[in-house]
């Protein structure tokens, strides 16, 4: 049974939303490429007709548009390397190896050139089997009509799958921020990449979507591991607060006596106007200290005119495990808690270190 197991589908079932998004993808692609191919012949255009492997790319790009096989490169370059490598083929090497040799050289082609694209073996077969129109039209016909009708459908499959919800072109990561860490993950573009590589997973999966799907799970993960604990379960409720004009001197004294690192603004009805660390209030006061009247200066100057937006704000009822990464992209110290806009609590690295140091009864118990 264990032997047979492993015949079973090894695709999940599709949702029927998807099975429709895809097959109509399909039959808009193919219809108008056929549409194209009918006005050229009406204009006289012999050369450009439809071939039988680009079925099988709107497969890809209709139906798999994130896999890096049906990726416009992929496509448009593979199905016109493999035909130019198979019309060598048949010119060069005549006989009962040549089938297979213009398959062969087609994907150490396509590899060569990054531009991997199964249909593109469908290309170069085809060419073998039934060269006579290969031969009609010479080496153009990679340009037409397999180059441009791939071209066609290439672009019709970006505007469908955009329309439909769908990301293609997939996304490319940035070249030069190849390692720079992706939030949450602490993984570089280059260290996703190897770990496609090391699973030989580089062909199915882009590195982008990797760490998009990565940084999902690790939040899912983080969820389940804090017992849906919330927001408003762990944060400081006894705050010290300031209004919009208090002095800059008001704000450097409660610093100073309560050992706090910061001072949420709100006013009298506790709506969150922003945040003051105490380096936005250093940053204010150090460059005035080398002047004689630097103490009246900042005596005059309010929270208001160095405090930082409140848009890192997060709801009371927000889990835990959803946002863990807002303390750790930007190098966040202090979060505000809000409920309907008004100022309830704030959350600190050290609210979290003590959810991490407890214990799960302590935390199913919050």
């Amino acid at each position: 049974m264990r032997t047979w197991h492993h015949l079973y589908p090894a695709l999940p079932a599709f949702s029927a939303a998807e099975q429709l998004r895809a097959g109509l993808g399909a039959t808009v692609g193919i219809g108008l490429c056929a549409a194209m191919v009918q006005i050229g012949v009406m204009l006289g255009v012999s050369s450009l007709y439809l071939i039988a492997p680009l079925g099988a790319t709107a497969v890809l790009v209709f139906c798999v548009p994130n896999s890096p096989l049906a990726q416009p490169w992929s496509a448009i370059v593979g199905n016109t390397s493999a035909a130019l490598i198979a019309w060598l083929a048949v010119h060069l090497l005549p006989g009962d190896w040549m089938v297979g040799v213009a398959v062969g050289a087609s994907i150490i082609t396509m590899m060569m050139l990054r531009a991997l694209h199964p249909p593109g073996g469908a290309v170069a077969l085809l060419t073998a089997l039934d060269p006579a129109p290969a031969v009609q039209f010479g080496p153009l016909f990679a340009l037409t009509p397999v180059g441009l009708t791939t071209a066609a459908l290439v672009l019709i499959g970006v505007a469908y799958n955009r329309i439909t919800g769908r990301m293609y072109p997939f996304r490319q990561p940035v070249s030069d921020g190849s390692r720079k860490a992706t939030p949450r993950l602490g993984l570089s573009n280059e260290q996703l990449g190897q770990l496609l590589d090391r699973f030989n997973q580089a062909t199915n999966l882009g590195i982008v979507d990797l760490g998009r799907l990565l940084a999902a799970a690790e939040a899912e993960a983080a969820q389940h591991r804090f017992d849906g604990t919330t927001c408003a379960d762990i944060m400081t409720r006894n705050l010290i607060t300031v209004r919009p004009d208090t002095t800059l001197t008001e704000a450097a004294r409660l610093f100073k006596s309560h050992a706090i690192k910061s001072l949420p603004v709100v006013d009298q009805r506790m709506k969150l106007h922003g945040l003051v660390l105490q380096s936005d209030l250093l940053n204010s006061l150090v460059p005035q200290a080398i002047k004689p009247a630097w103490r009246q200066r900042s005596s005059r100057k309010k929270v208001m005119h160095v405090m930082r937006g409140a848009d890192r704000a997060v709801p009371y009822d927000m889990p835990v495990g959803a946002m863990l990464n807002r303390l750790a992209v930007n190098g966040s110290e202090v979060i505000p808690v809000i409920r309907d806009g008004h100022l309830v609590g704030i959350l600190t690295r050290s609210d979290i270190i003590r959810l991490l140091l407890s214990g799960a009864e302590e935390r199913a118990a919050t």
